[in-house]
């Protein structure tokens, strides 16, 4: 690998780690040379994915319930237990609820606010001292924040809290980088549109639906996890060390 896009002793966490995007995301470090945790509400899972992926490299598993404050203080905690510094945090956990306008519940709202917004704020604020002490002019940290396409265009797909709070998350992103950038912390997002993942599901196990979700897109196809895992490494490296503040579209040209 060139040592442009080496990750080699640098250390990361991504949560929502087990599966999808987050999993393309650890995979990739891993092999570019990071030790990475992961971290999901279901710590068997996390355990297994930690397995999985150590063949690539070392990975820990390590359960986290970012659903309220006090899940982030304590994955914060947990953390600074077993490393001095943190170089790379990746917040990829999120969820989305989809409903028609008229029934679209207020728990679905705040349940996708929650996690898609409060708890990246959250996380980041309780890691920043583990982040503050990984950055320097030459080297900043990196928080990677996971947003969407959604958060850029009018395609809603009855998810209506989604779009919006991936939208609110790119501008938190903005807000962040700014405050941060003379702490050596490098703030930057990855907006994807159609990958492989539980969220999309639906989409992968419907022919019809299939066909017709690829034929938005311009590339006509969906992303693939080397692609995720390949943008991810460039903000995370060597790299990405001139960059904050971006908003980056993973998406076949979907947002065009």
């Amino acid at each position: 690998m060139h040592p442009y896009f080496s990750l080699q002793g640098r250390t990361a966490l991504v949560t929502g780690g087990t599966r999808g995007i987050g999993k393309m995301i650890a995979q990739g470090f891993l092999e570019a040379g990071a030790t990475v945790y992961i971290c999901a509400r279901d710590g068997a899972a996390c355990a297994e994915t930690a397995r999985e992926l150590s063949a690539y490299g070392p990975c820990h598993g390590l359960a986290a319930n970012l659903a309220t404050e006090e899940g982030a203080q304590a994955l914060a905690a947990e953390l600074s237990s077993r490393l001095e510094h943190l170089d790379i945090l990746i917040n990829n956990a999120g969820t989305t609820w989809g409903a028609p306008l008229e029934s679209y519940p207020a728990k679905g709202w705040e349940k996708v606010m929650q996690l898609n917004v409060t708890a990246v704020f959250s996380c980041t604020q309780q890691l920043l001292p583990l982040l503050r002490k990984a950055g320097s002019a030459q080297s900043p940290a990196r928080v990677i924040n996971i947003g969407s396409v959604a958060g850029l265009t009018s395609h809603g797909e009855n998810a209506y809290a989604y779009g919006p709070s991936k939208a609110a998350l790119h501008q938190l992103s903005r807000m962040l980088a700014r405050e941060l950038v003379g702490q050596h912390i490098n703030v930057n997002v990855i907006a994807p549109g159609r990958f492989p993942s539980k969220m999309t599901q639906h989409i992968t196990n419907d022919e019809a639906a299939m066909a017709e979700d690829v034929a938005l897109i311009p590339m006509q196809r969906w992303g693939r996890e080397e692609e995720m895992a390949a943008l991810a490494i460039s903000l995370a490296s060597s790299a990405g060390a001139y960059m904050t503040g971006a908003i980056i579209p993973i998406d076949g040209g979907f947002h065009l």
